[in-house]
């Protein structure tokens, strides 16, 4: 019997994964870089400077910053990426998360956030979802990003239960894997990346049954 619930953000419970987008490949042109869809389905899942290093290794400019310079680039791509973000509402969840984490607050099943994303508390509030959250694990606790399993295991150490008593919900293979490795049972939302590991792929909440996901 499962009895607790962590989520991925992007991609999960809103897609931010557009403004990520239009906000690194600015920052890449004014590197020289040019990144196109396809490679930034590359940066899914990932920390912010995990995906700047990904993108100087790409453009061959992977010497080219010291790390202060990195960090200064980093920050300014978020900066672009908030700024974007401005109008994001509830309006913006994916089909399906408002009842799904409804669902979950009736039955007193707790929930907590594994995201990368530094921004993640100011989304859930644009969103309108906080107070669904337990606890969101904030990334700069954190010693390596996903594929590792860190981030899954202190999302279900937060809601004082075991790995194996929560369920995990992503959207990339790094994710997933990760919630494989940290003994998760993994839901996976379909996407243009292959989920391989995960438990189960559904393409959105609607095709989820909370009570019968809980007797996994």
């Amino acid at each position: 019997m499962k009895k607790g619930l962590v989520f991925d953000l992007d991609g999960v419970i809103t897609d931010t994964a557009k403004f990520h987008y239009l906000a690194w490949k600015a920052l890449a042109a004014e590197l020289g870089i040019t990144i196109d869809e396809k490679f930034n389905e590359t940066l899914k899942g990932i920390s912010r400077m995990d995906s700047l290093d990904r993108i100087l290794e790409f453009g061959g400019k992977a010497e080219t910053y010291s790390q202060e310079e990195k960090e200064t680039l980093a920050a300014k791509k978020n900066a672009h990426y908030v700024e974007l973000l401005s109008e994001l509402s509830p309006n913006d969840l994916l089909p399906g998360v408002h009842d799904f984490l409804e669902a979950a607050r009736v039955k007193g099943v707790p929930c907590a956030l594994a995201s990368a994303s530094k921004n993640a508390p100011m989304i859930l509030e644009k969103l309108d979802v906080t107070a669904y959250f337990a606890h969101i694990v904030d990334p700069a606790t954190l010693k390596k990003g996903k594929p590792d399993p860190e981030i899954f295991l202190k999302a279900a150490a937060s809601i004082n239960l075991a790995p194996e008593e929560t369920i995990g919900f992503e959207d990339a293979a790094a994710g997933i894997q990760g919630i494989k490795e940290a003994g998760m049972y993994a839901v996976g939302l379909e996407t243009t990346e292959k989920l391989t590991g995960a438990d189960i792929v559904v393409k959105s909440f609607n095709e989820l049954d909370l009570d019968e996901l809980l007797t996994y």
